[in-house]
């Protein structure tokens, strides 16, 4: 997790000679100050959607509200770079939708165009706003009704409730959600591209692949790390604490709302989902439809699905036995650093870790050409499958290990010394007793990672093997070319893998039980399931 850190900064200390003084006048204030309005606009717009959400469905009672509760979740199975190329579809201004609302609306001009600094706000406040509905929902469910009671015998109406007691108590969730949403708005490169917005990350990828200075992109890079360290600082900072035993003496319960309340609070909950999923999905449904009807399934979707699944397949394997690995190390010698450092690089963007694998693997692969093993090069390298699975691993290895993490907070101690005392070793009773009780929190685990591989485009792009698709790449690269119809297969069957987390998290929230706290929430970095 360290190295491709540490090698970032020796490959931007190398200097990019006469590119960065251009990069300094030019390219750096623009794509700060878009990235700067991005993450503003965009967290503006997630905290009032997300916030908004969370306090109706938590406080009142209306139709559809136990089905809104959970298929407010789904957005997240949509990467921003997927409703991006949805939308855009959709809204080009050369598109039939817009030509059809023009010649209605007998209007000359073009409408706004969706590919500007607005939109790309509007895109992700519409896919990220779950990760602050998920935490504030938790937070208002968790409050103790006894203080929100007596405020509405003193005579507080609704919105006071909401305004004065029920917001600050869940400021620190709120200001965690909006955190993760900023970090995932920070990494994204594709929905940025699609739309015209130069962000630090599109500015990587650009000096990188276009001028082709990795020390420039480095240098980018490393300036990228700024914003990452404060959303982090912000996540961490405003995590919410656990409840003490006895802290909570009764759950918020909703209340009725009247019919015509009942159905905007109905409406406001649906207009989110439409939005960031329903639309774009439904798009992608016909589009797909209408390509394998015609053509049928294309080789090239099979054979990028094929190495998708394998790469995914390979890196959720190791980062699971990672992860275990390193729990058990907190759980039996108390050493919980390196599973604090691993947690780092969720909140990294994919080309940073790129560029800084780039150098690691560059300097390995000169040693093994200077030991004379030439068989080696390439096949475990640069441009190899390992690079990716090694990108993947350091991003996603906080995944299972937090998740392992939290399962072992179940298992007493008092197991462990009932074990030793029968005279099992450490890997006896790691293998035998821990693994057999942690395993639906390893299969959980596997497939958080494997979906977040799936749909990792960033550093995929810059690490893959030459002539090498993945369904994340093959939908940027038919994209790019315009070619929507072709890339609308691959990007459903992504959409189609990203629900299952969804729907793994969404169980328990329909279930009767209303003592407990939200389930349907998305995890801090350490331990969420990813969009």
């Amino acid at each position: 997790m360290l190295v491709p850190l540490l090698a970032l900064i020796a490959i931007a200390a190398r200097g990019s000679g006469p590119l960065w003084p251009h990069l300094i006048s030019y390219v750096l204030p623009q794509a700060a100050l878009q990235t700067a309005l991005l993450l503003c606009g965009t967290g503006v717009l997630v905290v009032a959607i997300g916030t908004g959400t969370a306090w109706l469905v938590s406080a009142y009672r209306f139709p559809g509200r136990s089905v809104l509760a959970w298929v407010l979740l789904l957005p997240l199975a949509m990467p921003a770079y997927i409703v991006a190329y949805a939308y855009l579809d959709v809204l080009h201004p050369a598109g039939t939708w817009q030509s059809w609302l023009r010649d209605a609306l007998d209007l000359s001009l073009p409408l706004p165009d969706i590919r500007s600094l607005g939109g790309a706000v509007f895109l992700f406040g519409f896919v990220l706003y779950p990760y602050v509905y998920g935490t504030a929902r938790a937070s208002f469910l968790m409050q103790s009704a006894d203080v929100l009671e007596a405020a509405r015998l003193d005579g507080a109406s609704g919105g006071h409730l909401f305004r004065y007691i029920a917001l600050p108590l869940a400021r620190p969730a709120i200001a965690a959600g909006a955190g993760l949403a900023l970090m995932e708005t920070l990494g994204d490169i594709g929905a940025c591209e699609f739309l015209g917005v130069q962000t630090l990350t599109v500015s990587v990828y650009v000096t990188w692949v276009t001028r082709g200075s990795v020390e420039g992109a480095a240098q980018i890079a490393l300036a990228m790390l700024v914003p990452v360290a404060l959303l982090l600082l912000l996540e961490r900072r405003s995590r919410p604490g656990r409840a003490e035993a006895g802290e909570i003496t009764s759950i918020l319960s909703a209340r009725p709302l009247g019919r015509v309340a009942g159905a905007l609070a109905a409406a406001a909950c649906a207009v989110p989902v439409i939005l960031g999923f329903v639309a774009p999905a439904l798009h992608l449904a016909l589009s797909s439809w209408s390509r394998i009807a015609e053509h049928g399934l294309s080789g090239r979707f099979v054979e990028s699905a094929l190495s998708s699944a394998q790469y995914a397949t390979i890196a959720a394997i190791l980062a699971v036995a990672a992860g275990f690995a390193l729990a058990c190390c907190q759980r039996f010698q108390r050493v919980g650093t390196p599973l604090r450092l691993v947690q780092i690089g969720y909140a990294l963007p994919g080309t940073v870790i790129a560029v800084g694998l780039l150098g690691v693997l560059s300097a390995v692969d000169a040693a093994i050409g200077l030991i004379g093993i030439e068989a080696l090069r390439g096949a475990l390298l640069l441009a190899s499958p390992a690079a990716v699975i090694l990108a993947y691993l350091a991003r996603f290895l906080a995944v299972p290990a937090s998740a392992i993490e939290a399962g072992y907070e179940k298992l007493p101690f008092s197991m462990d010394d009932a074990a030793r005392v029968s005279g099992a070793r450490q890997a006896s009773i790691a293998f035998h007793i821990h693994w057999p009780l942690l395993r639906p929190a390893t299969r959980a685990a596997f497939l958080v990672v494997f979906v977040e591989c799936i749909k990792e485009l960033p550093a995929t792009l810059l690490l893959r093997p030459l002539n090498t698709e993945t369904l994340a790449t093959f939908l940027y690269g038919e994209a790019s070319r315009g070619v929507y119809e072709d890339g609308a297969v691959a990007a459903l069957a992504m959409v189609g893998l990203g629900m299952l987390p969804i729907l793994l998290l969404s169980q328990p929230s329909r279930r009767p039980s209303a003592t407990r706290a939200s389930p349907a929430v998305p995890p801090a970095p350490d331990t969420r399931p990813a969009p």
